[in-house]
């Protein structure tokens, strides 16, 4: 049995993860999680309920900000393959935290890096690191391995130091570690807080009679989306190598907010337009125009591609998050049932 180890498996991609490794009947998986007065594990509920990954599925006490308990887990679990998915991930969010997102994005994935670093003394462990296609910033599109990096964020930053700390540990210690550079991925497990998320779940409402309005910043922006589940089968690809490389994961093509507005609420019959207003608590102090990904590389060494395409990631999304808002309308009418 392979023994894989997740940080942020409470997470969009973590859970995606988990469920596909569960999948492979020789994957026993262990997930980070954080001490806190209340659980936020809605997105793993099913998996620790059933009752066949029972023996399979483990989580363990840990923190990306403590190195000692970081040390600890990993030295009792000796994985042979580690996720490093756990992060501060909301880019607007980072510039009001740029200090507790530096720690975990980056000092979290050195933290982590050492621990894998110790623990290879000993066997051979796979390391995956999740960079972001927000480090390529304003660099000019398409964006890929050859693009220089122009990170535009406290969030951007903090992830092109984890990537270039684990391509140093890659060279310095022959460590088997990957950096995998992922454009937007989104899912109905996207939390409520990002941009298209938010679309899908205000327009149910909206359609629903549950919210008058929604408010973003910059409708312009362009960015390269792409379903949360591809990717994570990208992020295993990448360690069934014989050698470890870095790759970026994209769709090869971009949609602006606006168009991502037009599609879900037009598939409840909406004009987003009657309902979207501009809000600028919403931009960012430097923004990040247009993402654009250039995948070929990934495509042709580990012949991975997107079995979801852009029209289909929103259909998914609104169908999920009108059911959602059905339900919220019958509790409120049907307070007793």
């Amino acid at each position: 049995m392979k023994h894989a180890l997740i940080t942020g498996i409470t997470g969009q991609d973590g859970s995606y993860l988990a469920e596909f490794l569960l999948d492979k009947p020789d994957y026993v998986v262990h997930g980070l999680v954080r001490r806190a007065s209340s659980f936020n594990r809605k997105r793993i509920d099913h998996i620790t309920a059933g009752a066949q990954t029972h023996d399979r599925f483990h989580l363990h006490y840990a923190d990306l900000s403590d190195a000692s308990s970081l040390s600890t887990v990993v030295q009792k679990i000796k994985p042979d393959e580690i996720y490093n998915l756990g992060a501060q991930s909301h880019v607007r969010i980072s510039f009001d935290q740029p200090i507790y997102t530096a720690d975990t994005v980056g000092l979290g994935t050195l933290r982590l890096l050492e621990a894998t670093r110790n623990l290879s003394q000993e066997k051979l462990v796979k390391f995956y690191q999740a960079s972001s296609s927000e480090m390529f910033g304003s660099a000019p599109p398409p964006q890929g391995l050859e693009t220089p990096f122009h990170p535009r964020s406290p969030y951007a930053c903090a992830k092109l130091y984890a990537h270039w700390q684990t391509i140093n540990y890659r060279e310095a210690y022959n460590l088997f570690a990957c950096t995998g550079i992922l454009f937007n991925h989104e899912s109905p497990r996207r939390g409520e807080s990002f941009v298209t998320r938010k679309i899908t779940l205000s327009a149910a409402r909206i359609k629903e009679g549950l919210q008058d309005k929604l408010y973003l910043g910059n409708i312009e922006a362009s960015r390269d989306w792409g379903f949360a589940g591809d990717y994570v089968r990208a992020m295993w690809m990448m360690l069934q190598q014989p050698k470890p490389d870095d790759y970026v994961i994209a769709m090869d093509e971009t949609h602006t907010v606006r168009e991502f507005l037009d599609i879900a609420f037009g598939m409840l019959d909406l004009d987003y337009k009657k309902y979207v207003e501009f809000d600028p608590k919403y931009m960012r102090p430097s923004e990040v125009d247009i993402l654009h990904g250039d995948s070929s590389k990934t495509r042709r060494i580990l012949g991975w591609k997107p079995e979801v395409d852009f029209k289909g990631l929103v259909k998914m999304m609104v169908e999920h998050d009108h059911e959602l808002a059905r339900r919220e309308k019958h509790a409120l009418a049907f307070p007793n049932d």
